[in-house]
């Protein structure tokens, strides 16, 4: 938010990726295709042979009186038609795009992928990857407790009380661009209308159910229940979205992630937010499909935790009015020694040791960037982020406000 450059590096605070950007050739007519550097903190893979291919038309208008699904099967057939020569087919094409990006996830051969770098209707291609957090302070700090059996008297986290929140949030809703959220926790209004989805593959890809558990705790510190049981959030009771774009181990796909925003934005509503406590090396593809899905949805999104400049990382580097990237602190309000810091980031928030909800029903106290975000996503559900002080020892020299009801 702070300013709206575009950066050419990424990175996934719960723990995506690396990837391939594709910039135009200057000497010839082939897009050339360039290889990022990988970040210490990720386990990265390259899918074999799958890309993410992005044409010059903005395809947005185009079957846009359609749901959302009929649009993607609608755009699916547009692009199978229009790329025939190349003999790409259904069953080879992973993700449908047609929002903010206009394009397509496919496993191509190298005859395929070496026609789409000549053509004149093509404007990038970046190879795809698998992405893998690497167990670190987020998952060690803390042991779930009460998952599947009882429910624990309601306490307040510390860093709701900070923020000011824990007021009202029925009637809004909240996206959880994460692991999924766990869909019977009984201090969670989890959605009810259909709307939760998967992005992923395989057995997952119709289960937008938590396996992991990290979604479900940014979800309780966005929304959790104002009862007797479990925590209470910042905006309790606002209805949370389950958009699973990773799996039980906190893998995922670039492809998946910018078709789980890319679905935010084509289904979501003036008032939302979207909560996106993931990240990995710059990905041009994947913050213009924040950029334009922030357009209609206010997004919330995680520094990183690599104690570098969050410019360096997706979607913490894209930049707009209603995107608010946000850095970690401690109880006392200092800034956590293993957040990312820089230009790029508009706020602070509580993210050390946050008590907040886990999957099975459970609860569990965690850290990282990742726990900071959801308290300034239930802050855009209530109205505008305020700040009532700045954060101490800020790495960049330039205190960031701490985000405040």
């Amino acid at each position: 938010m702070k300013n709206f450059t575009l950066f050419t590096r990424l990175c996934l605070v719960l723990g995506l990726t690396s990837l391939f950007l594709v910039t135009s050739c200057q000497n010839n007519d082939l897009i050339e295709v360039q290889e990022l550097s990988p970040l210490s903190n990720y386990t990265m893979e390259p899918i074999e042979g799958q890309y993410v291919v992005v044409l010059k038309e903005n395809m947005s208008g185009k079957y846009a009186t359609q749901k959302y699904s009929e649009r993607i099967l609608s755009l699916k057939k547009d692009y199978l038609a229009r790329f025939s020569d190349i003999k790409l087919t259904s069953e080879k094409v992973k993700q449908t795009y047609g929002y903010g990006v206009s394009g397509f996830a496919a496993e191509l051969n190298e005859e395929q992928l070496l026609s789409l770098r000549k053509d004149s209707r093509i404007k990038s291609i970046e190879q795809d990857y698998t992405i893998t957090l690497n167990p670190d302070l987020s998952i060690l700090k803390g042991k779930p407790s009460g998952g599947g059996g009882g429910s624990p008297a309601q306490v307040i986290p510390w860093g709701i009380s900070r923020v000011g929140g824990g007021l009202s949030g029925l009637g809004k809703t909240a996206w959880i661009i994460d692991t999924g959220i766990d869909l019977t926790h009984p201090d969670l209004n989890v959605d009810k209308n259909g709307r939760n989805k998967s992005f992923l593959g395989g057995i997952d890809a119709n289960n937008p159910n938590d396996g992991n558990g990290h979604g479900t705790h940014v979800a309780g510190t966005v929304a959790a229940i104002d009862n007797t049981i479990g925590v209470i959030g910042v905006a309790a009771g606002a209805t949370v979205v389950a958009v699973r774009v990773l799996d039980s181990r906190g893998s995922g796909s670039y492809s998946g992630v910018i078709a789980g925003v890319e679905y935010v934005g084509a289904n979501g509503t003036d008032g939302d937010a979207a909560n996106m406590s993931l990240g990995g090396p710059v990905s041009s593809v994947l913050n213009d499909a924040v950029i334009k899905a922030s357009a209609k949805v206010k997004f919330a999104i995680a520094a990183g935790n690599e104690s570098d400049d969050a410019n360096n990382h997706s979607p913490s580097s894209a930049n707009g009015t209603n995107i608010y990237t946000v850095s970690a602190m401690d109880k006392s309000d200092i800034f956590a020694y293993f957040s990312n810091y820089g230009t790029s980031v508009d706020f602070c928030a509580p993210g050390v040791s946050i008590l907040s909800l886990w999957k099975g029903g459970g609860m569990n106290t965690i850290s990282g960037t990742s726990m900071a975000a959801p308290h300034v996503c239930g802050l855009l559900l209530l109205g505008t982020v305020n700040s009532d002080k700045t954060v101490i020892n800020d790495p960049d020299k330039i205190p960031d406000p701490i985000a405040h009801h």
